[in-house]
């Protein structure tokens, strides 16, 4: 009978172990493990919604054209994905206006010339307008 304590024989090679057999080897406990599992899930459901939306909107070539589908369920659970990792959607109102912490809306035209025109005159600012695309540098006017 061989002895347990001995080293194993160099003739056999280990078996060799893949990603999830490394990934559990690494972690002690079980609760880690389904930490990780859960995080992969979610991540897996966020790629999956998103994926199905864009697929609402894209037109790809070669499968000719789609039926639309109503994407309310679809974007529901993509939302929830996302809020499970901590990210939430701005909610917009009917006058333009957005819901919730006034810190966390987007900053209106205004707003921005202010904190340009108070940027140190050491520091060069570019600002790049969409739709057409301009660029405008610091002797170019607005």
């Amino acid at each position: 009978m061989p002895d347990p304590s001995a080293p194993p024989d160099p003739k056999k090679p280990e078996k060799k172990k893949g990603p999830l057999g490394k990934l559990k080897e690494s972690m002690d406990s079980q609760s880690e493990q389904l930490a990780v599992l859960s995080t992969f899930v979610r991540l897996g459901v966020v790629v999956w919604s998103g994926f199905i939306l864009t697929l609402n909107y894209v037109e790809l070539p070669g499968l000719g054209k789609q039926e639309r589908i109503d994407p309310t369920f679809i974007a529901s659970v993509f939302t929830g994905a996302l809020a499970s990792f901590g990210l939430e959607t701005a909610k917009k109102r009917g006058d333009g206006t957005y819901e919730g912490d006034p810190d966390s809306k987007p900053m209106n035209k205004k707003e921005m010339q202010e904190i340009l025109a108070a940027q140190p005159s050491n520091v060069q600012t570019i600002r790049v307008e969409t739709l057409p695309v301009r660029i405008i540098g610091p002797n170019d006017k607005a």
